[in-house]
């Protein structure tokens, strides 16, 4: 029978939102800078059904359920982000329920979106894209948390092969057709590109709170409230990378929700005293930046 750690036991997932936005933080948005904005944008909408949300002549923001959850900038010219410097590795939408999950896979096969990769992570079952700029995405569907193994802390997330046919199947005897995004389709966690993960690690635990969830060759998991990951980061094609050019295209920021406004103090008062520069954000919470110059978004739930 699987173990939770005391802190997954005490989140008790809400009756419209996965668990991983039930947690003490979660992942809210990411912000891309990319080339051409309209070729990206239409591409998300085609790829998952986002909806605009707003957009100015120079930015698009796309959401689900009247939440945006992707924000691009328009950069013409820019030059693109090397896959071996610090960056994003992709954002993970996660899909409320595995029949939309399942209604996807049919809704990507019938349209023939290019995939690069499926996997079974024993916690969830995901599909892996990229858009076309570059930037990695994953679609997933989380496994019932009750089924994930724990031990000591450390949740076991396997890379499996995928069993599409199964999803492909639900499908079919659902009937139903993918139509948009569902309501509840939220961004379930950001993987990174970093230089180095004993530094990355220390930023993201000590600095911003998250806890260690996994350890494996070259990536560390964290998450907060017991969630499998919220982050990820990796040095598998990156290792040793410096500051990231800020000029380039790829990930501009992506964001946290921070549920405590104590926990919110906190974490500003950790960065400060590690000398982070910290800047606060018109609305609410803060922004700083990982050691390679990713910003990082904390802001207040609501």
């Amino acid at each position: 029978m699987a173990t939770l750690p005391a802190a997954a036991r005490a989140q008790q997932a809400g009756p419209d939102l996965p668990f991983a936005l039930q947690t003490p933080m979660h992942c809210g948005a990411v912000s891309l800078r990319v080339r051409d904005l309209d070729r990206v944008a239409d591409y998300y909408r085609a790829l998952l059904g986002l909806e605009v949300m707003d957009r100015t002549r120079d930015s698009i923001a796309l959401g689900a359920g009247g939440v945006a959850l992707l924000h691009l900038n328009a950069r013409p010219g820019a030059p693109y982000e090397p896959p071996n410097q610090a960056g994003l590795f992709h954002t993970a939408f996660l899909m409320p329920t595995r029949g939309d999950l399942a209604r996807w896979v049919m809704h990507v096969a019938a349209a023939r979106i290019p995939v690069t990769g499926a996997s079974d992570h024993s916690v969830s079952e995901a599909i892996y894209l990229d858009d076309p700029e570059g930037n990695g995405i994953e679609v997933y569907g989380d496994r019932p948390r009750e089924r994930w193994q724990w031990s000591n802390g450390v949740v076991t997330m396997g890379t499996n092969r995928l069993d599409v046919d199964a999803l492909l199947t639900l499908a079919r005897a659902d009937g139903a057709r993918y139509q948009g995004a569902p309501a509840g389709l939220r961004v379930g966690h950001v993987h990174l590109r970093v230089g180095d993960i004993p530094r990355g690690r220390g930023f993201y635990r000590e600095m911003v709170g998250l806890d260690p969830t996994r350890e494996r060759a070259g990536a560390s998991f964290l998450s907060s409230g017991g969630y499998h990951h919220h982050v990820a980061i990796n040095t598998w094609q990156s290792a040793g990378a410096g500051a990231r050019d800020l000029q380039r295209t790829g990930l501009d920021w992506f964001s946290l929700t921070v549920a405590d406004p104590a926990l919110l103090d906190a974490q500003a008062a950790r960065l400060e005293r590690a000398g982070a520069r910290v800047r606060p954000l018109e609305g609410g919470g803060i922004a700083a930046a990982d050691p390679w110059g990713t910003t990082l978004r904390l802001v207040p739930a609501g």
